[in-house]
């Protein structure tokens, strides 16, 4: 497939993702699911979505070639940058040398699977933003992170698959609404911001992408292990109603499971797409003995 142009980028001042890789003598490495976004336009766009509120940190995970953390450097934020292609990093460190030398950015050379999100986000300054180009592959697993540390961040910013931005935006009872709906709306409000078409990557993906915003709720549902378990019972089981869905979660008899419905108002002859994150909330603090969540 022939390389798309990449003239806007060098429009911007700055070399593009396609000139740095082609002076460099590198291509996307597959395994690792890159696909570089090549608009500047664009990465300016996500870059001052994520920099809302100003003077933010931002987590950066995947920093690529640098396309979204030059124009959060321009913003004014201060940047932690994880990248593990070491290619990538040697790049990062010669292209952003004043940064890093200020301390402006700092780079975490490291796959994000093994860095401590949280850990890292507790050392930055506030107000703190997690953003990303996520990888296809990982996405599922980033997407469970971010909401692990939602009560340290003021917004999530993701460049995502269409279909899963989808997902995580879905309401309860459409085709696209599952357990990562159910897990993000928990502790997030998701939007979809704007979507990006696959012809604005290199290689070019065989789907378009989304940029998504996910801003932490003010009272977020506690993911205890009531709640997550229904939930996956729920949507792993889809077909089934909830009452069979739901038969041996947690080791607790049909009859535990009759009385904690009856008490949380849910009808266990529905499916588990049909249940709101509220429906699932007041289930499971109805299986802890409590009296169910607040309105």
């Amino acid at each position: 497939m022939t390389a798309p142009d990449d003239t806007d980028s060098e429009r911007s001042g700055a070399a593009s993702p396609l000139a740095l890789l082609r002076r460099n003598g590198l291509e996307p490495k597959r395994s690792l699911g890159q696909n570089f976004l090549l608009d500047a336009r664009l990465s300016k766009k996500i870059a001052d979505t994520a920099s809302a509120n100003g003077g933010a940190s931002v987590l950066e995970i995947g920093a690529g070639t640098g396309a979204l953390t030059a124009p959060l450097l321009a913003a004014g934020c201060n940047v932690v940058a994880i990248e593990t292609d070491a290619q990538l990093s040697r790049l990062l460190r010669e292209s952003f040398a004043a940064p890093l030398a200020s301390g402006q950015l700092r780079l975490i050379e490291a796959d994000v699977r093994e860095v401590d999100l949280l850990a890292t986000l507790d050392g930055m300054p506030a107000p703190r933003t997690l953003a990303g180009n996520l990888p296809y592959h990982l996405s599922g697993l980033l997407l469970r992170h971010a909401v692990d540390v939602a009560d340290r961040v003021v917004r999530s910013v993701f460049l995502l698959q269409l279909e899963v931005v989808d997902r995580l935006c879905a309401a309860a009872g459409s085709e696209a609404y599952g357990a990562l709906s159910v897990f993000a709306q928990a502790v997030y409000a998701p939007e979809r911001a704007f979507v990006v078409k696959r012809g604005a990557f290199y290689p070019q993906p065989n789907v378009d992408s989304a940029v998504v915003v996910l801003e932490p709720l003010p009272r977020r549902v506690e993911l205890s292990d009531e709640f997550t378990a229904l939930v996956r019972a729920a949507f792993e089981k889809r077909r089934k109603t909830l009452r069979n869905a739901w038969r041996g979660v947690l080791g607790l008899t049909p009859d535990r499971i009759e009385a904690g419905a009856l008490a949380a108002g849910i009808d266990l002859g529905k499916r588990g797409e049909v249940l709101a994150v509220a429906d699932f909330e007041r289930m499971a603090l109805a299986l802890r003995g409590g009296q169910g969540a607040p309105a």
